[in-house]
């Protein structure tokens, strides 16, 4: 991938953060940022399926969350900053609302390959990257300059520390 400018930086240390914040609150550690064409942030989450519901991801609510704050216009310019590449689900959640690009700290090409070296077993669906799910969306990353932060809360939230 390119190289991301300091502001984008910013926003993707913040979903960092929010990954973070999940793995303190017993979630696994992904966190997204939602940014619109000006740059103003218009939503965080982080990941919040430790309660039951494994659709509570944070691209998933991000792009549920943008159909009520941007029109089908600014949801084109907007970008989705995030600490791992979208899952198929938050893929095609992305590209039916209309969301413009995401870049992403950690592909899931990583985090499966992570996961597979920490022994833990195949999720119910198969990874695949966002350009095979949404092939219309712009995508951008792994970013390096974070990815072994982000390798470091999932080595922590699988093995329990």
């Amino acid at each position: 991938m390119g190289v991301v400018d300091e502001r984008e930086l910013a926003h993707l240390r913040r979903c960092v953060e929010l990954a973070q914040e999940a793995l303190d609150a017993g979630d696994e550690p992904f966190g997204s940022v939602l940014v619109d064409a000006d740059g103003v942030v218009r939503g965080e989450d982080r990941n919040r399926v430790a309660g039951g519901d494994r659709t509570r991801h944070p691209e998933f609510e991000l792009a549920r969350l943008s159909t009520s704050l941007l029109t089908p216009r600014e949801r084109a310019g907007a970008t989705v900053y995030t600490s791992g590449e979208h899952c198929p689900m938050c893929a095609a959640a992305h590209a039916w609302v209309g969301l413009g690009r995401i870049v992403y700290v950690a592909s899931s090409a990583q985090l499966s390959g992570w996961l597979t070296e920490l022994g833990v077993p195949p999720a119910p669906v198969r990874s695949l990257p966002v350009s095979e799910v949404a092939p219309g969306v712009v995508v951008e990353g792994p970013v390096e300059a974070l990815v072994d932060r982000v390798r470091r809360l999932h080595v922590r939230y699988h093995r329990g520390d």
